[in-house]
């Protein structure tokens, strides 16, 4: 029996929707929690305050901010890895290959949001959420693009992937700029530092992963420090490891990263990450809380925004001759994969936390149910596109 069980975990964690699954469970799990006698554990589990002290520098915050802020961090190092794979030997090193994907998650970026803003008008307050449907949740959407197996072109993903790269920079950009506290000078400073240490190992090509660990550590509780939100510290430090080895010709620092953490950040930030933010009382709601403009802008945002905001300037492009439609993708391919970016989720909800729960402003409405509302709806209206457009191509 306790073979048999363990051939199925194996089994599952083969799929390549795997993690998309756990993540949806994740979230599942954690509506449950909300709204069931588990609420009061739920929510005291993430309020309950954690604390590193070493000498006169201190840290202390609630569980649900060491998630966000540190966890997340090693997701955006992850992403920061992957970005500069792709950068310098991946599908993004051919130009031709980067018009498309980068219009359209430039599209997909601007449009949720000017949806969002101008149901938002007038409420400062509100507005403080916008960039909350400009971003994709890369995981949920491939997940969901997996579902539909083999009859799934590889220039699809290969498209999604790409855009949501670029998806992704946007979204660090975003953070530093738009989510930025008051900066402390003093912290900056140390951050500062930080950086030509990194840059002299890159250049010597020192290929210890525990000395560039050891610095981003630093340079992570720095950020913390500085008012620059730390998960920025990911990106920061993955630009500094080595592509290749001198050592080692078929050895890569950075795939080797890449491949130590794929499964720590799929099978078990993400979740938790979901599993945290997800949690939505849905006792007593009518379609007042639906409707608030925050929730609405939301998921119009995603699920409407995010559709048009990457075809239409796709399909200019291609119209007007300055990148053609990759292999194997047709319109309408292009479109339920366009549909599929309205999926959010975890970026969404990450964003959602900067601008209203670490802020400490006190709202009146939820916007995680926007964000859940959105994704859910932009990945059915998604894989049903595929799905019919998919088998009417094999036909």
């Amino acid at each position: 029996m306790k073979d048999q069980l363990g051939s199925y975990i194996a089994g599952f964690f083969k799929l390549e929707s795997a993690g998309g699954i756990l993540l949806m469970l994740a979230a599942v799990l954690a509506l449950i929690c909300s709204n069931t006698p588990l609420q009061s554990w739920y929510d005291l589990l993430f309020s309950t305050p954690v604390g590193i002290r070493v000498g006169a520098l201190e840290i202390e915050k609630p569980l649900l901010l060491w998630i966000n802020d540190g966890l997340m961090a090693v997701f955006f190092f992850l992403v920061g890895l992957e970005l500069k794979r792709e950068l310098l030997e991946g599908e993004l090193a051919d130009r031709r290959n980067v018009i498309l994907p980068g219009v359209g998650a430039v599209g997909g970026m601007i449009v949720p949001a000017l949806i969002y803003v101008l149901l938002n008008r007038g409420n400062s307050v509100a507005l403080q959420g916008w960039a909350i449907p400009a971003v994709t949740d890369i995981a949920f959407a491939l997940g969901v693009l997996r579902l539909l197996g083999s009859r799934v072109p590889v220039s699809i993903k290969i498209f999604l992937t790409s855009l949501a790269i670029f998806d992704d920079v946007g979204a660090i950009v975003i953070i530093a700029v738009f989510y930025t506290a008051n900066i402390s000078l003093t912290s900056m400073i140390v951050v500062l530092c930080c950086l030509p240490v990194l840059f002299w190992f890159n250049r010597r090509n020192v290929e210890s992963k525990s000395l560039y660990i050891l610095v981003g550590i630093v340079m992570w509780v720095a950020m913390l420090k500085s008012g620059v939100h730390a998960t920025l510290t990911g990106v920061i430090l993955a630009m500094f490891i080595p592509l290749r080895s001198t050592s080692e010709p078929d050895y890569s620092p950075v795939k080797s990263l890449e491949s130590d953490l794929h499964g720590a950040v799929t099978y078990f930030i993400l979740p938790v990450f979901a599993f945290a933010n997800a949690g939505v009382t849905l006792q007593g709601l009518g379609a007042e809380q639906f409707l608030h403009s925050v929730p609405l802008g939301i998921a119009l945002g995603l699920l409407i925004g995010k559709q048009i905001g990457v075809f239409v300037p796709c399909w200019l492009c291609v119209k007007l001759g300055w990148a053609s439609l990759p292999r194997d993708m047709n319109w309408g391919g292009l479109y339920g994969t366009a549909i599929l970016c309205g999926i959010g989720f975890t970026m969404s909800l990450f964003i959602g936390s900067l601008a209203f729960e670490e802020t400490g402003l006190s709202n009146l409405f939820d916007e995680r149910l926007g964000i859940i509302l959105g994704s859910v709806l932009s990945g059915i209206a998604g894989y049903l596109v595929l799905h019919y457009t998919l088998r009417e191509d094999r036909t």
